[in-house]
């Protein structure tokens, strides 16, 4: 028996490595396929198609939002670079303009290093392959918790849904049972109103008459094919949830059908028993059909 994973689900990784620490965070909603928004800091921008892959691993449906934050402690992480070029250019243009305006050019070396890009603050770009291998690492951790935390709550839906399917074969055996009665009830009414009415009238009960209308009144209330049809998909649920795996969409399937017969069941009630369980296994359904929108 395979696990089942919730669409829903959150896991958070954290790695220290190379004096750079990297935490990742994934939070998960259902949703009709893999949908997945990751946000990174600029210098990681190069690896989102890497992180995209490695979620795929993972997944297969939902609305997936990765939240990655890195720290760097490195005292190297920025270099000072000089600008000669710009510095002598600011020099020419000041000597030019003392001797154009005929003033002393009292210029320092502390005043002409504020110029401004005279010396600029510049990232040291770091090993690629490095980056992402401890990347890579926090991505995958957060992974691992996110799917523990799917399979944990999966489990809980497997059970939830098996006992819910117990609820509802419960209503179709109901259902099963009182419709045979209710067309023998149908035939003593029917029998009883006309010999009480024929009786009046000193005529006898035309038995023929009788059978052919219970007939026709049996052949509007009869649900059996509804029955077995029910009976068939509470097993074709219940088996793909105890064979797990990404089952979902097979279980919206399914769950779709039973609302139909269910439908048709409530149309063809005449008896007030009767329909009343038909709603309660509509409600069933809806309950099942709400649940399964979270299996993956």
């Amino acid at each position: 028996m395979a696990n089942i994973k919730s669409m829903t689900g959150f896991g958070r990784g954290e790695i220290t490595e190379n004096n750079r620490k990297f935490t990742v965070e994934i939070k998960a909603v259902n949703h009709r396929y893999l949908e997945v928004s990751v946000k990174l800091p600029k210098k990681l921008t190069a690896f989102e198609a890497n992180i995209r892959n490695v979620m795929k691993e993972y997944m297969e449906r939902g609305k997936v939002d990765v939240f990655v934050s890195m720290e760097d402690y490195n005292d190297a992480a920025e270099s000072v670079k000089y600008n000669s070029a710009l510095a002598h250019d600011y020099m020419n243009y000041l000597q030019e303009m003392a001797g154009e305006f005929g003033i002393q050019n009292d210029i320092r070396l502390s005043v002409l290093a504020r110029f401004p890009d005279v010396f600029t603050m510049e990232d040291i770009e770091a090993d690629e392959e490095e980056l992402w291998g401890a990347l890579e690492k926090a991505v995958r951790a957060s992974c691992e918790r996110f799917a523990e935390a799917r399979e944990k709550e999966g489990e809980n839906l497997r059970n939830d849904l098996l006992s819910k399917l117990e609820l509802m074969a419960d209503y179709v055996d109901f259902i099963e049972k009182r419709s045979p009665q209710i067309v023998e009830e149908y035939r003593k009414k029917l029998e009883d109103k006309l010999r009480d009415m024929l009786a009046s009238l000193d005529v006898k009960a035309d038995e023929g008459r009788i059978v052919t209308e219970v007939t026709i009144y049996a052949d509007k209330v009869c649900v059996d094919e509804e029955i077995v049809r029910l009976k068939s998909h509470v097993k074709a649920m219940q088996d793909a949830l105890r064979e797990g795996g990404a089952c979902g969409r097979k279980l919206d399937f399914i769950a779709q059908e039973m609302n139909r017969e269910a439908n048709t069941t409530l149309s063809k009630s005449g008896d007030l028993a009767l329909t009343d369980k038909a709603i309660e296994l509509k409600t069933m359904i809806e309950k099942i059909r709400e649940q399964i929108q979270n299996v993956e």
